[in-house]
């Protein structure tokens, strides 16, 4: 892409920035806030990754909406301080709605997620939303070498990190006239047929973007050689994508596993809907980038909880989303 279309791409980018900030302005009519339906009781929404970054503002946004925010974070003392700090908020401008409490919980630890959902389920019989920002690893590959060196612990932590929650999970969702909700956070990164950072196997590509050839065990078999060849020390940038590759291949199979799961849902009977979803928030100046975005966590946090919050007839299911638009995966 040369000069002016790079200049013409940053123009859409910052036009569609701008739509969306007005678009967050509008307030929803009491007839879209399905989960005021729910009262006396609150609609319960888990948030895991939340302690920090965009789960945290996704946490402190669904909360001032009316939400009880389970904020759910693997470092018990920053979940706690967290939730505090955000009761301290809303606190300090006279808000008292704000509802939300802490617990811990380590996705990669198969032990830990049991407890969780166990806890889930005794404390509060069920939940309405899931949304996960299981999100490891570019912080451990920035810079021009592209290092691998932590790809176990990135694709642990997205992709089986995430899988082990939906399968969790999806048991504990309330009957619901208005559907659960399931959002997880992806990137662009992880497209399968990306123009600049996709993987190099033409016939892969095929299966993962073809809804009857999908599988988990295309998905695992698919992030399982890559594994295998970071320890071999065999793996290509031409074979995989070119730009945090450990990252990207671990958010390709998040994509590939939202849509996977989406086929299953499709038929749950009426009472019984999930949609299930998942979004790119751009590159956030958070932790994770350095600083280093050029959006900041409340812009980042939009699109996932304009997901998690669409009343039921416009709901849509395994889709990709970014400021507010279905996109390619």
């Amino acid at each position: 892409m040369g000069k002016k279309g790079k200049a013409a791409a940053r123009e859409r980018r910052e036009q569609r920035r701008q739509e969306v900030t007005l678009l967050r302005a509008v307030p929803y009519e009491p007839g879209q806030r399905w989960w005021d339906c729910h009262l006396p009781r609150r609609a319960v929404a888990v948030v895991t990754g939340a302690n920090r970054g965009i789960g945290y503002e996704i946490s402190r946004q669904l909360a001032l909406h009316g939400l009880h925010v389970v904020l759910a974070s693997r470092d018990a003392s920053r979940g706690q301080e967290a939730a505090e700090s955000l009761l301290r908020e809303a606190a300090a401008v006279g808000d008292v709605s704000v509802d939300v409490e802490w617990r811990q919980l380590d996705v990669t630890d198969a032990a830990s997620v049991e407890a969780f959902a166990a806890w889930t389920a005794q404390t509060h019989g069920g939940i309405h939303v899931l949304l996960q920002v299981n999100n490891a690893g570019v912080n451990f590959n920035r810079g021009a070498d592209n290092s691998v060196e932590s790809a176990e612990q990135v694709i642990e932590t997205n992709y089986f990190g995430t899988r082990r929650m939906i399968e969790a999970m999806i048991p504990l969702f309330k009957p619901s006239p208005y559907g659960g909700r399931i959002v997880n956070v992806s990137s662009r990164l992880g497209r399968a047929d990306g123009r600049r950072n996709r993987i190099g196997d033409a016939s892969l590509r095929e299966q993962l973007l073809t809804d009857d050839r999908l599988s988990e065990e295309l998905i695992d078999g698919m992030v399982m050689k890559f594994l295998e060849q970071v320890k071999q020390d065999t793996w290509s940038s031409i074979e995989w994508p070119q730009m945090y590759t450990d990252y990207s291949v671990s958010k390709l199979a998040v994509n590939a596993y939202t849509r996977l799961v989406a086929r299953r849902l499709l038929d749950r009977p009426e009472g019984q809907k999930i949609y299930i979803n998942c979004f790119c928030p751009g590159w956030v100046k958070t932790a994770m980038t350095g600083w280093e975005g050029n959006i900041s966590a409340e812009e980042g946090a939009d699109t996932a909880v304009w997901l998690a919050l669409l009343p039921q007839e416009q709901s849509t299911i395994g889709k990709f989303f970014a400021e507010r638009r279905e996109i390619k995966f």
